[in-house]
């Protein structure tokens, strides 16, 4: 039986993948390290979750190998949004991180082997003006904001992939695996981070103390916590119900972030515009489609 304390908590748990962004600006450490550590303590936060739930860790050869793969996918996700934060600011990646929807419309049918919709052509060519409406008239950060769709198309990939895996995977298993291979692929991208971006050639691993309890939140309340809640709250709401309210992700993200930088989060009218555009389209796409194709939709 759903509660009104069920529909509370997605609405909690999508304030914190909102709130991640804010905390990528106020971690002071390089968005290479912050995100290597954030993905070793969530391995370890769900290693210990799984330890106690009594769950098992073994998987197939063939499947640890597609389950790190899949992670090296979180890891460049996660890279493209926290660096988008640092280059423009959080409102910038939270915009480029909500084209995610567009991503997994255009590919979908790719991984399918379906023809295109008429739906999601549609959906992108309203995606697509309400980017043009937010770089026109002077936009400074074409860089973060390129960075921010990335992070959107990482995340659909991600999606698509996790797609195949979560029917015959139990998820807590999927998620430790897939924390491991965005950790390792975050090490192995240490060489070249050291000799084409950091400006020191060293690694920075020496969070302050407020840095240490700003990654801790990231990896174990924005990430355990969160996906822990999430699983369980999918066997209670609705899919749809639950795609509808993470639309809610960026919103959440740009009213923490002008709460807390106030001023310095500001941005052009043609911003908040476009903003607008693509956020009532992501909210409408799925609405549209339960109603156009309802087969392939499961609510």
């Amino acid at each position: 039986m759903v509660r009104l304390k069920d529909y509370l908590q997605l609405h909690f748990i999508v304030f914190l993948w909102g709130f991640t962004a804010v905390l990528g600006r106020l971690i002071t450490l390089p968005p290479t390290e912050m995100v290597f550590l954030r993905t070793l303590l969530a391995a370890g936060g769900v290693g210990l979750l799984m330890w106690g739930l009594k769950k098992s860790f073994r998987v197939t050869h063939t499947d640890a190998l597609k389950l790190l793969g899949v992670g090296s996918i979180v890891g460049a996700h996660w890279l493209f949004f926290f660096i988008a934060g640092r280059v423009a600011n959080p409102s910038t990646s939270l915009i480029g991180f909500a084209t995610c929807s567009l991503w997994a419309a255009l590919l979908e049918p790719f991984s399918r082997r379906q023809p295109f919709r008429l739906l999601d052509i549609g959906f992108g060519l309203v995606v697509l003006a309400g980017l043009v409406v937010i770089v026109s008239d002077g936009f400074p950060y074409y860089a973060g904001l390129l960075l921010g769709i990335l992070s959107g198309l990482t995340a659909a990939i991600f999606s698509i992939l996790n797609a195949r895996l979560v029917n015959r995977i139990d998820a807590f298993t999927m998620t430790f695996y897939q924390m491991v291979g965005a950790a390792i692929f975050i090490a192995a991208c240490f060489p070249l981070y050291l000799v084409l971006w950091s400006d020191s050639g060293t690694l920075y691993l020496r969070p302050t103390l407020s840095d240490w309890f700003y990654v801790a939140l990231l990896a174990w309340v924005c990430s355990v916590y969160a996906f822990a809640t999430a699983i369980r709250l999918t066997k209670k709401l609705s899919v749809f119900f639950i795609q509808l309210t993470l639309n809610l992700e960026p919103i959440y993200g740009m009213l923490l972030a002008l709460w807390i930088f106030g001023s310095r989060e500001l941005m052009a009218m043609n911003f908040y515009i476009g903003t607008a555009v693509i956020l009532v389209a992501v909210a409408m796409y799925p609405m549209l489609k339960k109603r156009l194709y309802p087969d392939s939709v499961r609510i």
